[in-house]
């Protein structure tokens, strides 16, 4: 959209309270949006991942690269004028052009995605450098022009497409406005101080954004006019791809202009499908019946009324030379107990700047497919049991929310799911000792109808186990599987009018 066709778009909507969305049984109001409708896709598929990959993973320096260069007591400014030089001449704009993803084969990994059992995909649409991965009418700084030269997201829907996944995109753009600011600054000190970086030319706006107000700091802006390009933006996105899934890495944005975005996110959907609802939108906001509500780098401490989601990564959001991953056995701990509280576990499998997967990446995934393939009868389609589980005593020690990810979880803490009559148990930890279930004892308000079998997960191994006044006691298996996180199936005792 061209500045006087914004301008325009700003009047209007400033005089009229209206933005151009498609036509549709929800409205830009919080009560409309109420009506929203969670899709037994979303509900059934638990486990996502996730693509957080562009220009910022070529200095291989991890995130907020685009923003940290331009920061001058940070470790990133420091070597991006050692291996670059100074931000006044060669700043982001000219990262953007080393970005070949040469090794990217996105149907090979797609491939592998599904193998290890990932049920939906989320491409990265435009980070907070307002860099779009999509083929782009907004502006120029997009994949399809520069880096690699190809439609990201759309080569990542057609291979995700091909493998029965569902495709879902993440925008940052809203925070852009304000976290780019830095690129507009200059030098405190040194022999450049005073000299503006290439964030302040006014031929690099279009990328840079224009300086923001004095008083316009935070995450989000309070620029209209910023707030109606990111509305044109995104709903380019969603008009171009249709994706299944969008993710805002904020609180649902700017008022109204948000709501009118959601309204045609759905009502877009509504008329190209069957009728009904089956896309979702997800925002760092308690979601009260309106989105998914998403938690990034924590956990929910009980059972949502609503579907919710985890997001987090691997390791750093960007590839970071030397960085620590998740193992495997971390990663299935936060999916089981996600799961167990009505959730879906969205992961960023880091990638390389050319495209590929680091040998170590690649064994964490195959650790998690193993076992994903002889316990996700327990995880995917399953649903809440009466209660999420049991903690251990180290496990209460943690905090749940957001940025936090030391779990402490053990072989006493116990997640549920059901599916199908069935109740899945899930022991965090491999078991040292018999496995006491508490919430299977007769006098808890969790009982229902006496225990007919229990079964490990994965495993041909005859349980033991035997109902007291305690609860369900499962002696601890002959054989343990190799993996940490143990699954039991648990079948009741079918009685009259059960």
């Amino acid at each position: 959209m061209g500045l006087l066709a914004l301008i325009f778009t700003v009047s209007v909507f400033a005089q009229q309270g209206k933005l151009p969305i498609a036509d549709g049984p929800y409205k830009p109001t919080d009560e409309s949006l109420k009506q929203c409708q969670y899709p037994d896709w979303f509900r059934d598929a638990k486990l996502g991942f996730w693509a957080h990959w562009g220009p910022q993973a070529v200095p291989r320096q991890g995130d907020w690269y685009a923003r940290r260069m331009y920061e001058e007591n940070d470790t990133a400014y420091k070597y991006h004028v050692a291996k670059y030089g100074h931000p006044s001449v060669f700043g982001y704009k000219d990262i953007i052009p080393l970005w070949k993803a040469q090794k990217w084969d996105p149907d090979k990994l797609m491939e592998l995605y599904k193998k290890v059992g990932a049920k939906y995909f989320v491409s990265m649409g435009t980070h907070h450098d307002n860099f779009f991965l999509w083929d782009s009418k907004i502006h120029k700084w997009n994949a399809v022009n520069m880096g690699p030269k190809k439609d990201v997201v759309g080569t990542w829907q057609r291979a995700a497409k091909k493998q029965g996944m569902k495709f879902g995109v993440s925008e940052h753009l809203g925070a852009s406005y304000t976290w780019f600011q830095a690129a507009h600054g200059s030098d405190k000190r040194g022999p450049k101080a005073g000299i503006p970086y290439d964030g302040a030319d006014p031929q690099y706006s279009d990328l840079y954004h224009s300086k923001a107000q004095a008083d316009d700091t935070e995450w989000l802006t309070n620029n209209l006019v910023f707030q109606v390009e990111w509305f044109n933006s995104i709903k380019e996105l969603i008009d171009n791809y249709h994706p299944d899934l969008l993710y805002s890495d904020s609180q649902m944005p700017f008022g109204d202009v948000g709501r009118s975005l959601i309204a045609h996110y759905y009502n877009q959907n509504i008329a190209a499908g069957t009728g009904s609802l089956d896309v979702v939108y997800t925002s760092k906001q308690l979601s009260d019946g309106k989105w998914v509500e998403d938690v990034e780098r924590g956990i929910k401490d009980t059972v949502s009324l609503y579907p919710w989601q985890t997001d987090t990564s691997i390791g750093d959001w960007y590839y970071r030379t030397g960085q620590k991953y998740k193992t495997a056995n971390e990663v299935i701990q936060m999916l089981v107990d996600i799961v167990s509280k009505n959730g879906n576990l969205l992961i960023n499998v880091v990638q390389t700047p050319e495209g590929d997967l680091e040998p170590d990446m690649l064994q964490i995934l195959d650790e998690i497919g193993i076992w994903t393939a002889a316990n996700g009868e327990g995880i995917y389609g399953s649903r809440p049991w009466k209660t999420y589980g049991e903690k251990s005593a180290e496990a209460q020690a943690v905090k749940p929310g957001r940025f936090n990810e030391e779990y402490k979880f053990n072989s006493k803490d116990i997640r549920f799911t059901e599916k199908d009559g069935f109740l899945y148990a899930f022991c965090l930890g491999t078991p040292v000792q018999d496995i006491l279930i508490r919430s299977l004892c007769k006098n808890s308000k969790f009982y229902g109808n006496p225990i007919a079998s229990v079964k490990m997960l994965g495993s041909d191994v005859k349980i033991k186990w035997s109902e007291g006044a305690d609860g369900l006691t499962i002696k601890k298996p002959a054989k343990i599987p190799a993996w940490q996180v143990i699954g039991f199936k648990i079948e009741f005792k079918k009685q009259d009018g059960n």
